[in-house]
């Protein structure tokens, strides 16, 4: 048993105060991950500063006809709200995809963007793992079991997945993170919020040391009300995607004039699908165009023998994604 001292702030100035003076705290919101990461001996915090109390978790729309959800938002809160269910489908949908309803009823919006890895490498901390100990080596490129792991943004160091299925959504929606630190205030677009692994795979996210999370902003985006999340998994419930699609459409006279596509599952964070987007742009709405897109996206996949699947699989879900939105 590892001794730690838990703290509440009352407040969101309080909060990153604490952090910001206290080694190696950690916030705790749900704790549906950081809590298991602490029963596996991954992280070891000095400090827990319980956020729960913080007046963080309102679903509103603000003045620019944007809307603001608290980090501090359960999941299910976040799917189940009007605002959310009529203008963002694909987060409803992606969210209702993810965990369990249990889970989804204690787990918060914030929390689930720093979710880590699900790699048994990462959990097994008899193997070796540069996310877990850096420098130590990544047990799945060496010679280990790969078939749920990433096929883009992969480098020699982690080619671990992200699991968020949210952060999916989030990032086909150009979704800004508000945070809050010592330092001030800072509006993080969801595209620049996780970062690949490159030399520093133990380094996830751009948030400093005590930054915390705040709010998730989704713009006005005429597209996102036709949209939709689809998930490919081993089984039909609590389980983590082998390749999934959120995906917005907008035509006209059969010619599409907005496309917005993120794919998870396959990428080491939440994958943006930028080339296929400059693909579908003013081309045909057609199951054709569909596949090029795709093909075009997977195209710089980097397969190894276990997860070589991964690359077809995603270019079928997407074209069938896409298609279904027309």
């Amino acid at each position: 048993m590892r001794r730690f001292t838990y703290v509440t702030a009352n407040t969101v100035t309080d909060a990153v105060k604490t952090k910001a003076t206290t080694p190696n705290a950690k916030y705790l919101g749900g704790g549906t991950n950081l809590v298991d990461l602490i029963r596996a001996d991954i992280e070891h915090p000095d400090t827990l500063i319980d956020i729960t109390r913080l007046p963080l978790a309102d679903v509103e729309e603000i003045s620019t006809g944007a809307v603001r959800i608290g980090a501090l938002t359960r999941n299910s809160h976040a799917a189940a709200h009007p605002l959310i269910r009529t203008r963002y489908p694909v987060l409803t949908q992606a969210i209702l995809a993810g965990a369990s309803g249990q889970l989804r009823n204690m787990a918060t919006v914030g929390g689930n963007l720093l979710q880590r890895t699900r790699c048994h490498y990462f959990y097994d901390t008899a193997a070796p793992c540069n996310k877990r100990s850096p420098g130590e080596g990544c047990a799945a490129l060496n010679g280990g079991y790969t078939r749920n792991h990433a096929v883009l943004g992969t480098s020699r160091n982690c080619i671990a997945t992200h699991p968020s299925d949210m952060a999916v959504a989030l990032a086909a929606l150009d979704a800004v993170v508000e945070t809050e630190s010592a330092e001030g205030n800072r509006r993080i677009p969801i595209e620049d919020f996780h970062k690949p692994p490159g030399e520093t795979p133990y380094s996830e996210t751009t948030l400093g040391e005590n930054e915390l999370i705040t709010a998730i902003e989704l713009p006005v985006l005429p597209p996102a009300r036709n949209s939709r999340y689809r998930k490919v998994r081993d089984r039909s419930s609590y389980a983590f995607a082998l390749v999934s699609v959120a995906a917005a459409l907008e035509t006209e006279n059969g010619r599409i004039t907005n496309a917005r596509l993120a794919l998870g599952g396959v990428g080491t964070h939440p994958w943006r699908a930028r080339t296929a987007e400059s693909v579908l742009k003013g081309a045909p709405a057609t199951e054709s165009t569909f596949r090029e897109a795709a093909e075009a996206e997977l195209s710089t996949a980097t397969l190894l023998p276990d997860n070589a699947f991964k690359a077809p699989l995603a270019v079928r879900t997407i074209t069938a994604t896409l298609t279904s939105l027309t």
